[in-house]
């Protein structure tokens, strides 16, 4: 066997995709209303996954097109959209200011299901991002000022250096939110839902928009 073959995974088995199916067998598409569905199966998630239920795939492009990716935290979710949190100064940052499109993708590996989100981006506001900042931990708000995100670091003792040179100009006192640092709230236009079923034969459930005024459409879509 070679090496490719130690680190590709074979392709399950009869036995184990009629475990999927039986583990699968409820029907879960049973709401008409995308950020409704998209709770129910955000609960199942925070009961199964071990680590980061609330853990996103973002999905930007920059002036020329292209395409980067990175994993980031959904910090707010309801009918106006998704949220996160960034350093604006990021490559991410950048991107969104560049072109203020995105898409999010959601995997939940031990619930087999996989959301998909896509729609323009807005900055929350600064009662929003002020908000959720003061609710961070003491040392992630020192960081957030401390950390020159995506710029080239030297080295470790830098960051470390940097931490220290912060952590001792706040003192006691409070850390404010660095203008530098706010969210995003992606609004979406598409939402869709699919899960894992046997032999490949997989669901899938698409709500459609045209804008952010308009009534959602689904479909059903052929895996």
């Amino acid at each position: 066997m070679s090496k490719k073959d130690d680190l590709i995974p074979a392709t399950p088995s009869e036995k184990e995709y009629n475990e999927t199916a039986e583990a699968n067998a409820v029907e879960i598409f049973d709401r008409d209303e995308p950020f409704e569905l998209f709770a129910s199966w955000l609960q199942d998630a925070k009961k199964k996954e071990i680590n980061d239920a609330n853990a996103m795939a973002l999905a930007t492009a920059d002036a020329d097109g292209l395409p980067d990716v990175r994993m980031v935290l959904l910090k707010d979710v309801d009918a106006e959209g998704f949220v996160f949190y960034t350093n604006l100064e990021s490559a991410k940052g950048e991107q969104l200011a560049e072109n203020s499109k995105a898409a999010l993708c959601f995997h939940w590996k031990s619930l087999r299901r996989q959301v998909r989100v896509r729609g323009p981006i807005e900055p929350v506001s600064a009662d929003e991002a002020d908000a959720y900042f003061n609710s961070r931990a003491r040392d992630s708000r020192i960081g957030a000022w401390a950390s020159k995100q995506s710029r080239p670091l030297e080295s470790r003792f830098a960051l470390e250096k940097a931490v220290a040179r912060e952590a001792a100009r706040f003192g006691l006192g409070e850390v404010p939110r660095p203008q530098h640092w706010s969210g995003y709230r992606l609004k979406p236009v598409s939402i869709e839902f699919w899960r894992d079923r046997p032999f490949r034969l997989h669901d899938r459930m698409t709500f459609r928009r045209q804008d952010f005024s308009s009534p959602w459409s689904i479909t059903r879509l052929y895996p």
